[in-house]
């Protein structure tokens, strides 16, 4: 029997490389960085040209708001999320049952159920019971293994998808499956960061950058130049690709490699496809660009669990322009607006580049 977990090691050098590339050779003359955890990573908050009293209020404020989402937002903590999920577990199958969410909630879940519709359910955060079952929260011990098939069929069989969820007249959720169970691992992150780039806007502060292990928000420009990022190899710790990103532009990357084990000689991702119950396996790794933080996170989860046949017309869909998918055989697939912004680095000889002129 042979288990093994990702290395933290491995998760802290892929921020090195990325905060190398962000940072690039010169320092600009006014510099402030700030490091919050939050949504299991270290997310760094860099800010430009703004003076101290600015950036000590900024951290301060970001500080307390990543907490609140930190612990309201979290299936795993008892806040408000996990709550909500105890009163849709207790719902009687046919009787609807009206319940009364927190106002900072309503948001989420109702982007999250337009989300899931565009996506054709791929992006689907009702799974948090199979996620639970999962339980790749725990990917790092010794003792972690794979569910028993007939837990995961159980769940699965249930159906539980965003559209067995609607709002009546007065804001109450009304719930028709119980097997509903909300995690917004492939959202919150975005949505979050989304809420606090907003936030320095209106501190006045015009040029800085929210990255959270890779995934990224950015306002105006590094010093007199655009941001240049670096996208993770998803089979090594080099950096794949060099790309110039925009003012309020994000790039999000969902990959097999983020948190994972092996069971018996077999590797298990996170990354759970809605229709099987088990990880995906037609994808390594899928970036998006675009101004919207959270759609772009949950865009990255919904086009890799849709794979190398299904992501065109996803991405069409969700109305993206910048995609690149790896697929599981290390061929990489984009759209021609990516091929257009996207440098090389270190990709492989063997590796085959598709690109699709429209969507």
């Amino acid at each position: 029997m042979h288990r093994k977990t990702f290395s933290l090691k491995k998760h802290l050098l892929l921020l090195l490389l990325l905060t190398a590339f962000l940072s690039a050779c010169e320092q600009p003359e006014k510099q402030y960085v700030y490091s919050i955890f939050a949504f299991g990573t270290l997310i760094d908050v860099t800010l430009y040209s703004a003076d101290k009293d600015q950036a000590d209020k900024a951290f301060e404020q970001l500080q307390k708001d990543f907490d609140h989402y930190h612990q309201q937002w979290s299936p795993w903590t008892d806040g408000d999320l996990a709550q909500l999920n105890k009163k849709l577990a207790e719902t009687i199958p046919g009787q609807g049952t009206a319940i009364t969410v927190p106002a900072h909630l309503v948001p989420i879940i109702k982007t999250s159920m337009r989300l899931s519709e565009q996506s054709d359910n791929y992006y689907n955060p009702a799974i948090g019971k199979l996620i639970n079952l999962w339980q790749f929260h725990r990917s790092q011990e010794a003792d972690i293994q794979p569910p028993k098939d007939s837990l995961i069929q159980a769940l699965v069989e249930q159906k539980p998808q965003m559209s067995d969820l609607s709002f009546n007249s007065q804001n109450q959720l009304i719930n028709n499956n119980p097997a509903i169970s909300l995690n917004f691992g492939a959202f919150a992150k975005g949505y979050a960061i989304a809420l606090e780039i907003k936030q320095l806007k209106k501190l006045g502060i015009h040029n800085a950058v929210i990255n959270a292990g890779g995934d990224l928000s950015v306002i105006g420009q590094h010093e007199d130049r655009a941001w240049n990022i670096g996208i993770r190899h998803p089979r090594s710790n080099e950096i794949l690709a060099s790309i110039e990103i925009k003012n309020n532009e994000s790039v999000f990357t969902s990959g097999d490699y983020e948190r994972l084990y092996y069971y018996q000689g077999k590797r298990y991702h996170h990354i759970l496809d809605p229709r099987t119950g088990y990880p995906t396996k037609d994808a390594q790794s899928v970036t998006v660009i675009h101004p919207d933080a959270g759609l772009a996170d949950a865009a990255a989860t919904a086009l890799f669990v849709a794979g190398s046949k299904q992501w065109k017309k996803i991405a069409k869909k969700l109305g993206l322009e910048y995609v690149m998918l790896i697929d599981g055989n290390g061929d990489i697939h984009m759209t021609a607006a990516m091929q257009a912004r996207i440098k090389f680095l270190h990709k492989s000889p063997a590796s085959h580049i598709f690109v699709t002129e429209d969507l």
